[in-house]
């Protein structure tokens, strides 16, 4: 998934980039941490218009990628 940070904090239900950026958390991935994108992905998933899509729709991303690959019969 490509999501902007700000995104990811807003989602986060466990409350761990609030932690990290408290410094209760070290070495946490794109607060104290770097964030490396993937260099050959075979898939990503990414905002569509600015909005994160419904998890359903994400699934379907993937569901689909993976049976246009092959992986997946019937």
């Amino acid at each position: 998934m490509n999501m902007p940070l700000a995104l990811c904090e807003k989602r986060d239900p466990k409350g761990l980039y609030k932690l990290a950026r408290a410094g209760k958390i070290k070495g946490f991935t794109g607060i104290d941490d770097p964030y490396d994108l993937p260099l050959n992905c075979e898939i990503e998933i990414n905002q569509k218009g600015g909005v994160c899509p419904m998890p359903s729709a994400m699934a379907g991303e993937v569901v689909t990628y993976l049976e246009d690959k092959g992986y997946l019969q019937d």
